[in-house]
């Protein structure tokens, strides 16, 4: 029998789907989120829920004791770019002070393994494309910032504990499964938004920016479908279980520019998608694109949706099956 295993934020768009893939493979789990970002329909059949924040430590000591908790899978954070400019004291305490809260719990209670959901915003402008983990770090926003600090927290802290860490820095999640889909509120992901203007549920989509120094001026981003992101943090329990630690990017390699994205989600719906050029937003970088060679070759990881298309018409079927999104 595989052991059980504590996801926080586990009622959101990718712990949701990473707790299906657990159920699957058959590892116990325990959900613990706050439901500020997720849903209580978003959690799966089989497993224990635990509501509460990640900087509740007796809360969450309670939880890892009780159930024999072996690792943690940390997704629980605050992730909007533009909003973390605006509200950065609310993410430097939720995704940097509650983490070591976390963090503290899983010391107090033996707990010495954990995959950490970081993000590609940690590398800011980057230096060279495809972008691999040995390339520069410096965030252009708050929000890669509190994910490149708890990185360095995990790092620090197994110096001391002998903490095992996986930090997964995704690029753009993306897609669904069957059951389980991106359900933000409000929303502020291209995918999600272009689908939603496709079928009348918002009047037009907004292009934040149209003058970047890339082929048709519009940002670039490397998508990854969220079924693939949930086998990768399968894989880095795996990789923990053996002993290994370390920063794995996980994407395809390939980048999409906004309007390639419209256009896709366009041939998929058949419907034309409305939208209107809008200013910059800042700290969105003009680029970024992973290499995810280090994934494959030390995770064993590789992408089985790699097709943007199919991402967008997963999409498009879980927008079709729960067209208001979860039933909360």
């Amino acid at each position: 029998m595989k052991p059980n295993i504590l996801v926080t934020g586990g009622a959101g768009y990718i712990g949701s789907v990473t707790v299906e893939r657990l159920l699957e493979a058959g590892y116990g789990v325990v959900i613990l989120d706050d439901l500020s970002k997720g849903h209580k329909s978003a959690i799966p059949d089989g497993c224990r829920f635990v509501e509460g924040n990640i900087g509740d430590t007796k809360l969450v000591e309670e939880a890892l004791r009780k159930n024999s908790i072996d690792s943690v899978i940390h997704f629980a954070a605050m992730s909007l770019v533009g909003e973390s400019m605006e509200r950065s004291g609310d993410y430097y305490s939720n995704n940097v002070v509650a983490g070591i809260r976390l963090l503290e719990a899983m010391d107090a209670t033996g707990v010495r393994k954990i995959v950490f959901s970081s993000s590609a915003g940690v590398y800011g402008e980057p230096e060279t494309i495809p972008i691999s983990e040995t390339n520069r770090t410096e965030p252009v926003n708050v929000y890669g910032d509190t994910k490149l600090i708890f990185e360095r927290v995990l790092s620090w802290q197994s110096e001391r504990t002998a903490l095992g860490h996986i930090s997964l820095r995704y690029f753009n999640a993306a897609g669904a499964s069957e059951r389980y889909g991106e359900d933000h509120r409000p929303e502020s992901h291209l995918i999600p938004i272009a689908l939603q203007a496709a079928a009348g549920k918002r009047p037009e989509l907004t292009v934040f920016g149209g003058d970047y120094e890339t082929p048709d001026g519009t940002c670039i981003r490397d998508y990854i479908d969220v079924r693939d992101l949930a086998d990768a943090h399968i894989a880095a329990l795996a990789a923990l279980d053996a002993g290994r630690s370390g920063v794995y990017n996980l994407g395809n390699g390939e980048g999409w520019s906004v309007l390639n994205v419209i256009e896709f989600a366009e041939e998929v719906t058949g419907l034309t998608i409305p939208r209107k050029m809008g200013a910059r937003r800042a700290g969105d970088p003009a680029r970024l694109v992973a290499s995810s060679s280090l994934a494959e070759s030390e995770l064993g990881w590789t992408p089985r949706h790699p097709e943007l298309r199919d991402m967008i018409e997963a999409a498009w079927k879980w927008l079709k099956n729960y067209p208001d999104g979860y039933p909360d």
